[in-house]
């Protein structure tokens, strides 16, 4: 019958007994696999949850949490849903939690304050764990109502100076120094940087670590080819379009994250200007679409496994007294260049002009 359970049994009915008779093992050892007891011999966990799945048995979440004072739920709040990054954090988020034994609340702010009022609300009355911030912005009113409750708390970028709370800090840095550093091995000394919202702390790190790594080569920046965004498509193509207007276009344009690219491409599509053969298009994420637009967008890789993997690690950390890295305040996510087909030689370079006419070759001899 569909939906059955061991024995033909609806799921529900399924008990304890039967998982640890199915596995092997004491109900004891079951309820301390369930429960996630760090003392648990890895191979008897593995057993039991095996014997969970062909059983059809349901923990009683509300009973776990009697049992070991936890909830076992995490929450996760996001500035935006329409951003492709922020779903694929939250994917990568949930499947690495419930991997390791918690469920997810997931809010998303949409930078409004009733939304975020009522996110808050939920999180608390549902008792979480600890909740993971992934905003890269941080919201002071967010902040406050969360930190007055002393629980686990993970921000990206930066956060309170409180023993409750810990901060994952992206490398901006690195990946946008290798951006800058490929753009100039290619030729490029005209570049520009659209950046996101300078409200956010996320933004203004990434715009100066653009400046800085154009100062180490030497490079100036005017100030015309600094342009603020919002980081949405509609931003890009908006930003894109002071740009072209322009006396001189710059040859190379860097952007604060994938969607302003990805604005920059449609934006240019309307123009003469193709890419990347009169300028070249840089963005930062690395969000799935990235490998699919035209051309392939060269980007700066924020990885959003790392961050999500990150994000679970410092909660369990504030969460678990016998967590190894309980005292651990600070988790580093890397970033790098991803080169795809949207960066190339300076337009009126030679090796710029010698690939075009290989190109025309190449084609004349196909024809």
């Amino acid at each position: 019958m569909s939906g059955s359970g061991h024995n033909g049994r609806r799921p529900g009915a399924v008990s304890i007994r039967d998982v640890a008779e199915r596995a092997g093992v004491s109900i004891a050892t079951v309820s301390r696999a369930v429960n996630s007891i760090p003392t648990v011999d890895p191979e008897l966990a593995r057993r039991v949850w095996q014997a969970i799945e062909e059983v059809g048995y349901l923990p009683n979440t509300q009973a776990r949490a009697l049992v070991s004072g936890r909830s076992r739920l995490l929450g996760l709040i996001v500035s935006e849903i329409t951003n492709p990054f922020f779903p694929e954090l939250v994917q990568e988020f949930e499947t690495l939690a419930v991997a390791q034994g918690y469920e997810v609340l997931i809010g998303s702010t949409n930078y409004e304050p009733a939304r975020t009022e009522s996110i808050i609300r939920r999180v608390l009355q549902r008792n979480v764990d600890g909740v993971a911030v992934m905003t890269f912005g941080i919201e002071e009113d967010l902040v406050q109502k969360l930190v007055q409750r002393e629980f686990p708390l993970v921000f990206v970028d930066a956060g309170p100076d409180m023993p409750s709370i810990r901060v994952l800090s992206v490398d901006y840095g690195e990946g946008i120094r290798q951006a800058v550093q490929h753009l100039a091995a290619l030729g490029h000394r005209n570049i520009a940087f659209l950046s996101g919202p300078l409200r956010l702390r996320s933004a203004v790190a990434r715009r100066d670590a653009f400046l800085r790594s154009m100062s180490d080569l030497g490079l100036t920046v005017p100030s015309g080819h600094l342009v603020e965004g919002d980081h949405t498509m509609e931003g890009g193509i908006g930003a894109m379009e002071k740009l072209v207007a322009l006396p001189e276009l710059p040859t190379a344009v860097m952007c604060s994250n994938d969607m302003t690219a990805i604005g920059v491409l449609h934006a240019l599509d309307k123009t003469p200007h193709k890419v990347p053969g009169d300028i070249s298009v840089v963005g930062f994420d690395d969000i799935h679409l990235a490998q699919f637009v035209l051309p392939p967008l060269t980007t700066v890789q924020m990885s959003c496994k790392d961050l999500a993997a990150a994000a679970i690690d410092a909660l369990r950390a504030g969460i678990e007294p016998d967590h190894p890295k309980a005292s651990q305040k600070e988790w580093q996510i890397p970033t790098r260049l991803v080169v795809r087909k949207s960066s190339a030689f300076p337009r009126g370079t030679l090796p710029a002009l010698m690939e075009h006419a290989a190109g025309r070759r190449l084609n004349s001899d196909q024809d």
